[in-house]
């Protein structure tokens, strides 16, 4: 695969006005790059790319940082809960590499102010987007393993998901709680939940609000698209019914609902929201 590694230039629409150092970024990776022109591709969008010559955008690393964070998140999970059957393993592995838990780890470690993208892209919102936030970081993932091996992928993967592996593990992190929240439900013999959704904004940067209703609790959350904004509803309506005693962890099982006590919403429940990923 040939790259390119650029320095810097008079791309102040849709790139970063220092190019031939990513240092800072290297830094919070926890991996300094042999071969730079690997990082330099892996923050191209495709958006910059077709803007400049049609050179190479970051898809293809893209693709294989998506397998290779795959493979690394499953076998942390295999080794840290040998008595949990596949189907826990695979949904807890779901909650750590779906769009929206990839975009906040890319948010924490300021992954957008270095992705190169189009000037169009660039000012609509594209730096907090949650699909190019992901994907740019399944690009450096994919970088990483090319430049260091999986070792050096192993490295930065536990740098950037220790946390969080750890908290889905006792059920901190819940992505999936819509069907969660049903289910708790109809384990307490009441209606399936009811959602209302509102919408404010411009077109380009849409912010919705879900509010639901179940089992006379309730819960309210926002976000970027409807889903993510049901998702917020519904982990706090969750914590709501737990805090409240009506549920306990017999009723609800040994899974990530049931070990969820806390009442206080997910740092994604208001921080800025993110954009669908495509």
């Amino acid at each position: 695969m040939p790259l390119t590694t650029s320095t810097v230039g008079s791309d102040s629409d849709g790139g970063p006005v220092d190019t031939g150092s990513h240092r800072d970024l290297e830094l919070r990776l926890g991996h300094r790059f042999s071969d730079p022109g690997l990082l330099e591709l892996a923050l191209r969008h495709r958006s910059w790319c077709a803007e400049n010559g049609g050179v190479l955008s970051n898809e293809r690393l893209e693709f294989l940082g998506d397998a290779v964070l795959g493979v690394i998140v499953t076998d942390c999970l295999y080794r840290a809960q040998p008595e949990r059957a596949e189907g826990v393993l695979a949904r807890c592995r779901a909650e750590l590499v779906n769009a929206v838990a990839l975009a906040s780890v890319a948010r924490e470690i300021d992954l957008g102010a270095s992705i190169r993208l189009g000037r169009g892209e660039n000012q609509t919102g594209g730096r907090n987007k949650t699909s190019i936030l992901a994907d740019a970081l399944e690009a450096l993932i994919g970088a990483v393993h090319i430049d260091g091996g999986i070792v050096a992928a192993t490295t930065v993967v536990d740098r950037l998901f220790a946390g969080r592996i750890e908290s889905v593990l006792f059920g901190a992190i819940d992505s999936d709680s819509k069907s969660r929240l049903q289910e708790l439900a109809a384990r307490l013999g009441g209606d399936p939940p009811r959602y209302r959704i509102t919408e404010e904004g411009p077109e380009h940067a849409k912010v919705f609000t879900a509010e639901v209703e179940v089992a006379g609790a309730s819960g309210c959350g926002r976000g970027r698209t409807k889903k993510e904004a049901e998702q917020a509803a519904a982990r706090n309506a969750a914590a709501a019914l737990l805090a409240r005693g009506e549920a306990s962890d017999d009723q609800t099982g040994s899974g990530p609902l049931g070990a969820t006590r806390s009442t206080t919403p997910s740092p994604e429940d208001h921080a800025q929201p993110g954009g669908p990923h495509a």
